[in-house]
């Protein structure tokens, strides 16, 4: 059956519309719907059943975890225990929810194994879209969402890139409009010290400004059936059909981009950086000056050089600074760990 799409105005959602969706959460379905980091494919968080829905309709493996996304702060413990971090998240809270932040804590028994990937912590978050917001209400559970997207594919930050990977595999999907963040939300882990387990939507520097040092990931990337501590860690995800050919840096970009490659190339650079290549003969994705316009044209990007035929596509690291560390992050699993 094809997936049925619902479209909605991003800001005063018609309640008609959420309330249909709703109903496909509340007997089991999977919607994908809209949050301000990327769509989500949602399905009752607290339904077994539903929830490996997802794994099957993604082609997920079932040892990657999803996020139990949650209407308000106070709802985390409910499905989280929180002894001992209880003022730490009503601090982290007060600063970033509704919004891109996912924290990772020990979960209650409440929570299905398939959330959390048979592991003994869950990922919450309250995202601040008002469509998101909207379904959670209606809905009345919390709602398990990974990206809404083929397993390892570029995420989706329109209902159209939604529907180019899962037409027909899912229910349906809420048309919201693009999404204005276009990566994933943070993940930082409270199970032990603060420890960034996924860069996103709130940088890093801003949490660090407001609870002091957060230790960074280990470098070692865990194997696919292996247990994951959280969404986004596997080497290989986000990735275009096109082989990703990731840079250092910018300075790099003359003598890579004048190699035969063997096949049609794409640029996917920032301003600056196409202006350098004018001489090249490519197609080509402009991702702006500064990191927040990388971030919400970094996926679309992709995909769109893929529809071009693209065979190659041409891209560097950004600077750490705000969500450049995001984009590096997702540009590092594009590539499968291959930096040239």
């Amino acid at each position: 059956m094809p997936t049925q799409l619902i479209q909605l105005t991003p800001s005063h959602p018609d309640q008609s519309g959420i309330a249909r969706a709703a109903a496909i959460i509340q007997r089991g379905g999977l919607v994908a719907f809209p949050t301000e980091t990327v769509y989500g494919l949602g399905a009752n968080g607290l339904d077994p059943i539903a929830v490996n829905g997802i794994f099957k309709a993604k082609q997920r493996p079932h040892s990657d975890p999803l996020i139990l996304h949650v209407a308000h702060w106070s709802d985390i413990a409910r499905y989280a225990d929180l002894a001992g971090v209880e003022a730490l998240v009503e601090q982290l809270a007060h600063a970033f929810m509704p919004g891109a932040l996912t924290l990772v804590l020990p979960k209650r028994t409440c929570v299905p194994d398939s959330v959390t990937a048979n592991g003994p912590s869950v990922a919450l978050r309250v995202p601040a879209h008002p469509v998101a917001q909207a379904l959670i209400a209606a809905a009345g559970v919390p709602i398990a969402a990974p990206s809404a997207n083929l397993f390892s594919r570029p995420s989706p930050t329109t209902a159209a890139m939604v529907l180019e990977d899962l037409d027909g595999r899912i229910d349906a999907v809420i048309d919201g409009g693009a999404t204005t963040i276009g990566v994933e939300s943070t993940i930082i882990s409270l199970c032990g010290a603060p420890t960034l387990l996924r860069p996103g939507g709130v940088a890093l520097e801003a949490i660090e400004a407001l609870i002091g040092e957060v230790l960074l990931p280990a470098e070692a990337v865990l194997p696919e059936e292996q247990t994951q501590p959280a969404p986004g860690m596997l080497l290989k995800h986000y990735s275009p059909r096109a082989r990703l050919l990731l840079l250092e840096s910018a300075q790099q970009l003359d003598e890579v981009a004048m190699r035969q490659h063997g096949g049609k190339l794409g640029l996917l650079l920032p301003s600056e950086s196409l202006q350098r290549l004018q001489h090249i003969e490519a197609e080509r994705i402009d991702l702006g000056s500064d990191a927040a316009s990388a971030a919400a044209r970094l996926f679309k990007g992709m995909r769109e050089l893929d529809q071009r035929g693209c065979t190659h596509i041409l891209t560097h690291y950004l600077p750490l600074e705000g969500l450049g560390r995001a984009i590096n992050d997702r540009l590092f699993r594009a590539a499968e760990g291959k930096v040239l």
